[in-house]
């Protein structure tokens, strides 16, 4: 559950904030006791080699595209045809 902080306290604790993001926690940031904000880790990008990712692709099923633009379709009721 994020901490509950106010936006005095992120304009003068802003270091002490940014190192306890950096070590994972979260924040709710209050004005006049009503939250305005969230600060939130960002999750560091994992590299995956296209060797890796192609191979485990390689074993997914194949799609049907016309079937699965239908499904898709299918519970908006949408007409997919361009309008002239």
């Amino acid at each position: 559950m994020p901490r509950r902080i106010t936006q005095r306290e992120l304009r003068n604790e802003s270091g002490r904030i940014m190192r306890a993001l950096d070590k994972g926690e979260s924040f709710t940031v209050t004005r006049n006791g009503v939250a305005v904000g969230e600060l939130i880790p960002v999750k560091p990008r994992v590299f995956v080699a296209a060797e890796a990712a192609n191979g485990a692709y390689r074993r997914a099923p194949k799609v049907a595209h016309a079937r699965f633009r239908k499904d898709v379709d299918s519970p908006i009721d949408q007409d997919p045809t361009p309008r002239g």
